[in-house]
């Protein structure tokens, strides 16, 4: 009965994947429409109109800028773990079956960081430990259907071999730039969101210190830790994904709709809640303009490249 249940696996994947889709798009709605959650006021030890007095009310716009830009991370992820699902690791795909596994590691692993922020987010938690039985059961269930090899090695196999200096040489070296930079500039916010929290920018944009927001609730920084480490985790998540499917994935019309709409939903909540919230320090919103102009290029010179219909990945 209960195999009957898990089936293939595909399913369980699949529902996981929809299942931080909706979490994404209700983290945009939150940030976009200014709003708070109750687990997070009743954290804190200073009301919610005092927290919206804070620098003015940039503090919380400051929380809603991390906290849309890992809705686009949660977003871009389940967009290409359904195309993962539906195309190669239908197809047997083993190096689809390992970028799942591997990424989606991370991804919950990362829950993890929060234990050194000080602050353990309940609803976080408490969807982790839905998801995460689901992609658990669900990758063991279709390893059963992989084609050899199903090593690890498979994630080193190239799924095209354009001519260099091609165009789409060049687009799909573009593209993998691309997703290395978010997987390096995820990482990078992980650990400042764990031990520094603030860069530079960041506190010339609030108008606070860290210890200025301790004297005002010694709660508001381990709060605010939480959600770039939760952000840093989604992004290292996505950039991996992203470089497995354009390294072993075959050029395809569904892969490269994928990327574009992953790309939108990831470099467009990053940068646009920057524009909405007012936080345009060219040093900061720089580097994920260069990233998206990076991916776009190597989307628009890999275009011609795709071909209609589906591939097996």
């Amino acid at each position: 009965m209960v195999r009957d249940w898990i089936g293939d696996g595909t399913g369980l994947l699949s529902a996981a994947a929809l299942g931080l889709l909706a979490a994404g798009l209700f983290a945009w709605f939150l940030a976009v429409t200014d709003q708070l959650l109750p687990h997070d006021l009743a954290w804190l030890a200073i009301t919610e109109d005092e927290l919206r007095r804070v620098a003015d009310g940039r503090l919380v716009h400051f929380m809603a800028h991390d906290r849309a830009a890992f809705g686009g991370t949660l977003i871009a992820i389940a967009i290409l773990d359904l195309w993962l699902i539906r195309v190669p690791l239908a197809a047997g795909r083993a190096w689809a079956w390992w970028t799942l596994a591997l990424a989606g590691g991370i991804g919950f692993l990362s829950f993890l960081t929060y234990l050194g922020t000080g602050y353990l987010d309940a609803w976080h938690g408490a969807a982790t430990l839905v998801l995460l039985p689901l992609y658990a059961l669900g990758l063991t269930a279709t390893r059963r259907a992989l084609r050899e090899p199903t090593g690890l090695r498979s994630l080193s196999a190239p799924g095209a071999s354009p001519v260099r200096w091609s165009r789409a040489w060049l687009g799909r070296a573009l593209l993998l730039l691309a997703a290395f930079g978010v997987t390096v500039a995820g990482l990078t916010i992980a650990t400042i969101g764990t031990v520094v929290v603030f860069v530079p920018q960041d506190i010339d944009y609030i108008g606070l210190s860290p210890s200025q927001l301790d004297a005002i609730d010694p709660r508001l920084v381990p709060l605010i830790a939480h959600d770039r480490s939760g952000f840093g985790g989604g992004l290292a998540t996505t950039g991996l994904t992203v470089l497995a499917c354009v390294w072993c994935g075959r050029p395809s019309r569904s892969l490269w709709e994928t990327l574009a709409i992953a790309g939108t939903a990831g470099f467009g909540a990053a940068i646009g809640i920057h524009g909405l919230v007012g936080y345009l320090d060219l040093t900061h919103v720089g580097p994920a303009v260069l990233g998206a102009a990076v991916f776009a290029a190597g989307l628009a010179l890999t275009a011609r490249d795709s071909r209609p219909g589906m591939s097996s990945g």
